[in-house]
């Protein structure tokens, strides 16, 4: 018996560092226009208080811009400039739960000098370590005929 299952090819390792590259020029100006309408609020940060509200208000930002785009397609524009998609590992849409812990966990691999973007060199299906966590994946998009 046949599967008829189409197989989507998973995002090569070095694609998927070009468009983290892309993603990072893109996020540095959400996170410029974002501190444009919070310092007036916030003040000049002297105060611990003021940092770390504008922390946690900046990690809201980031975290509101990339569900955002998983939870509707899958894609970021860097992504979508790629052609790279984020699925959950049955190939659906993601959850808000899978996009909450996928950013924590990466967030927290990025902070421990990136561990959790080399760990894709040592897997087995070169996932990142927050995409095996939060049971997604990375894909290349077929390029349109």
């Amino acid at each position: 018996m046949q599967d008829n299952a189409i197989v989507i090819p998973p995002a090569p390792f070095l694609i998927r560092i070009a468009a983290m590259v892309y993603e990072l020029l893109l996020v540095t100006a959400v996170v410029f226009v974002a501190s444009f309408l919070i310092i007036p609020v916030v003040g000049d940060l002297q105060a611990p208080w003021q940092r770390h509200l504008f922390q946690v208000y900046i990690l809201a930002v980031l975290f509101a811009y990339f569900s955002a785009f998983w939870l509707r397609s899958g894609q970021t524009l860097a992504m979508k400039t790629w052609r790279i998609r984020l699925i959950s590992r049955g190939g659906a849409r993601l959850t808000l739960k899978q996009a909450a812990l996928r950013f924590v966990i990466a967030l927290v691999g990025l902070a421990l000098a990136g561990a959790g973007f080399w760990w894709a060199l040592f897997d087995r299906d070169r996932q990142f370590l927050h995409d095996r966590i939060a049971g997604t994946r990375l894909v290349r998009v077929p390029r349109k005929a």
